[in-house]
């Protein structure tokens, strides 16, 4: 259900539809979308960063590279 939630929340906010997300994830907009809404929100940040065996700096760096 939390998922559910984070899922529709990463989509209304980034304004990606599921088709974008996944056909496009190798892109560096797609990629830096993503990211933004996982350091806009602290709880996700975390959960992603465990989830992937990084750190938040190091998604909130990534976010700054793809950003630029």
């Amino acid at each position: 259900m939390v998922d559910e939630r984070r899922a529709e929340r990463l989509l209304s906010l980034t304004g990606l539809t599921p088709e974008r997300l996944r056909h496009g994830i190798a892109e560096r907009e797609v990629q830096a979308a993503v990211l933004e809404f996982l350091a806009n929100h602290e709880p996700d940040l975390i959960s992603a960063a465990d989830a992937l065996g990084t750190t938040p700096e190091a998604l909130v760096a990534a976010h700054r590279s793809l950003s630029q």
